[in-house]
């Protein structure tokens, strides 16, 4: 009973909040403060106003509208965090940060402010601008081999639908950047060998079984058209 009437208390105390802390927002405020904001590796944050009203995009919703708890300050209820505007004293650059819970607690820097156009690696993959989402992901790799953006079955499969759709060089390319990320999986080059074969590049194929052996000696496909591409050599 208790946990309820605290929760009923700090609803009330924010919607009181909000109805008593209008944001009067300057244009040079909205200027400085609207655009994406990099929340991960592969997910943005959006802040854009309508006339006097903040709004975010963020995780599919396109108008999501935080409580402001004054002109800095807006509580995210589907993060449950308050968030503030700041700038880096020395970069100069602008975040999205989480407001310390305490006056004594430093300041963070957490989401960075990017480009209107700045697009995430799996963006760059969507619009099939293989070269650019390779090298997003290799600066993923980079601070983290392990991130859960960097799923090498996940690709795979992508891979494979071009290849349902006969899209050839589409299902190539998003193998091949597979085997620039996960150079020592016997799989990726298998994938690869495949779709060159589908396309019709024979001696691709026959390098990438190879490679894909290198990895996997009980390969029996990839054994199978070896043997099958020597012999007629």
């Amino acid at each position: 009973m208790k946990i309820k009437t605290l929760l009923l208390s700090l609803v009330v105390a924010v919607i009181i909040s909000s109805c008593s802390n209008k944001p009067d927002y300057t244009a040079e405020f909205k200027e400085q403060t609207s655009g994406r904001y990099l929340f991960t590796q592969e997910e943005l944050i959006e802040v854009y106003y309508i006339d006097n009203t903040l709004f975010l995009k963020w995780k599919g919703a396109e108008k999501l509208e935080p409580v402001v708890l004054d002109n800095n300050v807006l509580f995210v209820a589907d993060m449950y965090k308050k968030l503030h505007f700041v700038q880096h004293p020395e970069t100069k650059k602008r975040y999205l940060a989480v407001l310390p819970e305490n006056d004594d607690e430093p300041i963070t820097y957490d989401y960075l402010k990017v480009a209107d156009d700045y697009k995430t690696p799996s963006m760059h993959l969507k619009d099939k601008d293989y070269g650019k989402a390779l090298e997003g992901y290799l600066v993923i790799k980079a601070q983290d081999s392990t991130s859960m953006y960097l799923n090498e079955r996940q690709f795979n499969f992508l891979g494979y639908r071009h290849l349902e759709k006969k899209e050839f060089d589409n299902a190539i390319e998003v193998f091949k950047m597979n085997v620039a990320l996960f150079p020592e999986s016997a799989n990726v080059y298998d994938s690869l060998a495949e779709a060159y074969l589908l396309s019709g590049d024979s001696l691709q194929a026959y390098t990438n079984y190879n490679k894909s052996l290198e990895f996997n000696n009980g390969n029996t496909r990839a054994k199978e058209f070896i043997e099958a591409y020597d012999k007629n050599l």
